[in-house]
């Protein structure tokens, strides 16, 4: 039969001679980044790296104004399990290859040997020489290179979303702030702060997402190069914040305050990983893992956390604090507490966070790190369900079931089953993105900070029994 009259697969619509245009731009962009990397003249290799930065940054910004700026403003969500790049199609997955690919060379290929070569990443390091001298007074490594890519890709998808969200002033607000967390936060102002010879250190990450913050051996190198008072200052600040900061926020305003507002891990997920939001798993089975993984994660965070400062403090046996041999080379002449916390900055920091949790974006959609692994969102989580203001409120006699809140959730949570019964949305983790309510066409659902008396009670209007009608 033919594909056009098939109600179960209509064809995707043409995509305009424009959109062609900038999207080959963009093509381009990314074809650049091999001369980038692989060529042998390293003036070659910088203005192929500036040229591949500025096609994809300018041809992006074009499309997306010229993709969602030619419509009427509102949620234009048409054709995403239809397209192979945003449902777990081919495109998909080569994307998927490539972030993780990139992420494996950036942990453990780019190390830098005694001449200074950061392997595969060569080139594209030192091509960057120019900027990290300007911003940071010193030659550009490995993580410059990330954290430019990093920022470059939050800034660029953030203007995406600017264009695709622009009716809602909420999705405005909450992407500029991301934006401007990170670039200034997490960018310029550790840039800036190896400039004047202090420690780096971003303010917008805290223990225990930020595991070694508060790790002893930090905390006496922040002491000691920060000086006595900035470096007491990064001590404060990373203590009070996490300890105190948190849970007052948290209480006020839910954790939407960090996850969708400050937090690098979320910027990226809601700027670069906002294409992919609706591949979050809704099933009861993926929140079972989902709790089976998140909260020992906390816990084991916690427990190195302590065990550190106990083994310093002299309160541990001495067998925990010595170098003991191992067959495994990465633990060998380490003690136990020691290769505990080697074994978190691998497992946790580095594969779950990095490989995983963003290489597995276009496979498992954008909060997959957020959802399953974050200490953070875990410890927020519980502020959340137990101790804060925040809920989503729902006025369930106006629900037409249309499921568009369930499927653009990226954290799994099926909002429309709150919604058909009129229940407050209550979940430790509803990361507050507000997108369940930007995309629904009956203004059902509402965030709200109001009284913890109530705070479950839910709509008038509907009952359990009325629900069979929708059944």
């Amino acid at each position: 039969m033919d594909s056009s009259l098939s109600l179960s697969t209509p064809p995707l619509p043409t995509v305009p001679a424009t959109e062609k245009i900038l999207l080959t731009i963009i093509g381009l962009g990314l074809l650049a980044l091999l001369p980038a990397a692989f060529a042998a003249d390293p003036f070659q290799a910088r203005m192929s790296l500036y040229v591949a930065m500025a096609l994809v940054s300018g041809g992006t910004l074009l499309w997306a104004a010229r993709k969602f700026g030619g419509h009427p403003a509102g949620v234009q969500h048409d054709n995403l399990w239809l397209r192979s790049s945003t449902s777990r199609g081919s495109l998909a997955w080569l994307t998927a290859i490539v972030l993780t690919g990139f992420y494996v060379i950036l942990y453990w290929f780019s190390s830098p040997d005694e001449q200074g070569n950061f392997g595969l990443f060569n080139n594209l390091v030192h091509a960057l020489d120019p900027l990290s001298q300007t911003l940071r007074q010193r030659p550009a490594d490995q993580w410059f290179l990330y954290g430019t890519f990093y920022t470059l890709a939050i800034l660029v998808m953030g203007g995406r979303a600017l264009w695709k969200y622009r009716h809602s002033p909420y999705q405005r607000i909450r992407t500029v702030s991301v934006m401007f967390f990170q670039l200034g936060f997490a960018y310029l102002l550790p840039g800036l702060l190896l400039a004047f010879q202090r420690p780096e250190y971003y303010f917008s990450y805290f223990w225990p997402l930020k595991y070694d913050y508060l790790f002893p051996g930090t905390v006496s190198y922040l002491l000691k190069d920060g000086g006595p008072g900035l470096g007491v200052f990064m001590v404060f600040w990373g203590a009070v914040i996490s300890f105190v900061g948190t849970p007052v926020l948290t209480y006020f305003f839910g954790k939407r305050w960090y996850c969708s507002w400050v937090c690098g891990c979320g910027g990226l997920a809601e700027t670069a990983g906002d294409p992919y939001r609706q591949l979050s798993d809704k099933s009861r089975e993926a929140w079972r893992w989902e709790v089976r993984i998140i909260y020992p994660v906390l816990g084991l965070i916690v427990l190195v956390t302590v065990l550190l400062w106990l083994g310093v403090s002299g309160m541990l046996p001495a067998w925990a604090t010595t170098p003991q041999p191992s067959g495994i080379s990465m633990f060998n002449n380490l003690s136990p507490v020691d290769a505990l916390s080697k074994f978190y900055g691998f497992a946790i920091g580095a594969v779950f966070s990095g490989v995983v949790g963003v290489g597995f974006y276009p496979l498992m959609g954008s909060r997959v790190w957020c959802r399953f692994g974050c200490p953070m969102a875990a410890y927020l989580g519980l502020l959340q369900k137990h101790f804060s203001r925040f809920r989503i409120t729902t006025n369930g006699a106006q629900c037409i079931s249309c499921g568009n809140c369930s499927n653009i959730c990226e954290m799994g949570i099926d909002v429309k089953q709150y919604a058909q019964r009129g229940e407050p949305i209550i979940r430790a983790s509803c990361v507050g993105c507000g997108m369940c309510s930007t995309v629904c066409p009956r203004g059902v659902l509402n965030l709200e900070n109001g009284p913890r008396e109530g705070r479950y009670q839910g709509s008038q209007l509907i009952t359990a029994e009325s629900l069979r009608i929708l059944s």
